[in-house]
């Protein structure tokens, strides 16, 4: 590996925001590691990275669920091996809420929220913060997708909302604790990028007031090109929040 060479790992690379970022972080210039559970997604996407007109190493796979903490240590013994070094995680793998009413739900569908949007984001974490801390040149940059539910929940959002409010606590508690050792953590927080989470979004959804309507989406790409510009920032610069969304979006204001 030159000394040049630039290292990033995404989780959830194989659609949507994962996608938009992962393309916009190879025309950056970074060599990617694509992360997540379906492995002909992440294989497309490593493809299209291939086919961009640049010369650059080919982007490396990894089929893990970031939920299981022996995946993900495996995930990044095989990242410092081939690798040796890791200079950006975005830690982007999550899922939604389960549905209907959360009086209804069983304790395995919680779980299944909680594995994945935050004790994958703290395993994910944890283990780049490590890798980061003990390399040489020692720091490097983590961002992690939060949510505007990290500031303001929907109707029937519970399991989704409590994680990605915990997320918020995880990027300023690492934050504060990164600065010892050159690691940047921040977070952006998106609202209506389009992709399988929030397609729903165009057909209607519940609204605070128990309307039902549509909102706008804006395309992922615009999502990467952001977290791409937050990358793109020396480490003595952190973007610690960043929020991305469509404009005309219900957010700001009494809903």
């Amino acid at each position: 590996m030159s000394a040049s060479q630039k290292i990033a790992l995404v989780t959830g690379a194989g659609s949507g925001i994962g996608k938009a970022a992962a393309l916009a972080l190879a025309e950056s210039g970074y060599t990617l590691i694509l992360a997540g559970r379906r492995e002909q997604r992440l294989i497309a996407v490593a493809e299209e990275i291939g086919a961009l007109d640049r010369n650059c190493p080919a982007a490396v796979t990894a089929v893990v669920d970031v939920g299981d903490s022996e995946a993900v240590n495996g995930l990044f013994t095989d990242i410092r091996e081939r690798f040796g070094r890791l200079d950006l995680l975005f830690n982007n793998a999550g899922r939604g809420n389960p549905p209907g009413a959360f009086t209804e739900w069983d304790a395995s569908q919680w779980r299944e929220v909680v594995d994945t949007n935050l004790n994958g984001m703290f395993f994910c974490l944890q283990r780049a913060f490590q890798m980061m801390r003990d390399q040489n040149p020692q720091g490097g940059r983590i961002i992690n997708n939060g949510s505007l539910a990290a500031h303001s929940p929907r109707p029937n959002s519970i399991a989704y909302t409590a994680t990605k409010h915990a997320v918020t606590g995880l990027t300023k508690a690492a934050s504060l604790d990164g600065r010892a050792f050159n690691i940047a953590i921040g977070q952006i927080d998106v609202g209506n990028a389009m992709s399988d989470l929030a397609a729903r979004m165009a057909a209607g959804v519940p609204q605070a007031n128990g309307e039902i309507k549509t909102e706008p989406l804006i395309d992922p790409s615009l999502v990467g090109q952001a977290v791409a510009y937050m990358a793109s920032l020396p480490l003595e610069a952190n973007i610690l929040f960043h929020t991305i969304m469509a404009t005309n979006m219900p957010f700001v204001g009494r809903g």
